[in-house]
């Protein structure tokens, strides 16, 4: 049985407009709250653009962080922004394609290629909060010895005064759901076909004769 029944095609069409939403909705929310800061400052991820929360939040951030060496955060100059966007819409175009046509060989591609952007992308942003937080300017007027200012990649963290968290945001949350209703329905789907392939084995077994 090569195709996908109904039911996980139309997961599969749910699966795919989630994942649009990150077109509309931002993907990632990180923010810091302190003292000097009482109504905080924050940080939203989109799929394309870095802004702040509010609108003087990512300038307000990137002063702070010039004081303790750290790079700006320039949106323009991160090459992933450019990149997100033809991926995702990669995915939505294979995910329609698969929910249309229903052969479970595009299931599984779509939720192998889409599981390992996630984890791609996961990795990447680490990697980005590390350099950030790591390589800093040794000139900065703030230095501590010893101290980084990498955000944590989901959760929270304390920094200095300053009290920083990490997660997913609406479009984020809604891709985390997405990857899961994918893996969840092609592995299903790969149960049912072999369940399919034991009917017809156990119905050609020989009778076993009775002796008398």
């Amino acid at each position: 049985m090569l195709r996908i029944d109904r039911r996980s095609r139309l997961i599969v069409l749910v699966a795919t407009l989630l994942l649009a939403a990150a077109y509309v909705l931002p993907l990632w929310r990180i923010e810091l709250d302190a003292p000097q800061y009482p109504e905080g400052l924050g940080l939203r991820i989109w799929i394309n653009q870095i802004t702040g929360v509010k609108p003087n939040d990512l300038n307000s951030i990137n002063n702070l962080n010039h004081y303790i060496g750290m790079h700006r955060i320039e949106p323009d100059a991160i090459p992933e922004l450019r990149l997100m966007p033809w991926f995702i819409g990669a995915m939505i175009g294979l995910g329609l394609i698969t929910a249309f046509a229903g052969r479970r060989w595009l299931l599984t591609t779509w939720a192998v290629v889409l599981g390992l952007g996630a984890a791609v992308g996961i990795a990447d942003f680490w990697k980005w909060g590390y350099d950030y937080g790591h390589h800093l300017d040794p000139d900065a007027a703030i230095k501590i010895p010893g101290m980084s200012y990498q955000p944590p990649l989901i959760g929270t963290k304390q920094l200095l005064n300053f009290h920083a968290a990490s997660w997913p945001d609406i479009a984020g949350w809604l891709a985390i759901l997405a990857v899961g209703l994918v893996v969840a329905v092609t592995i299903l789907e790969w149960k049912r076909a072999g369940a399919a392939l034991q009917r017809p084995a156990m119905r050609t077994q020989p009778a076993r004769e009775v002796i008398a």
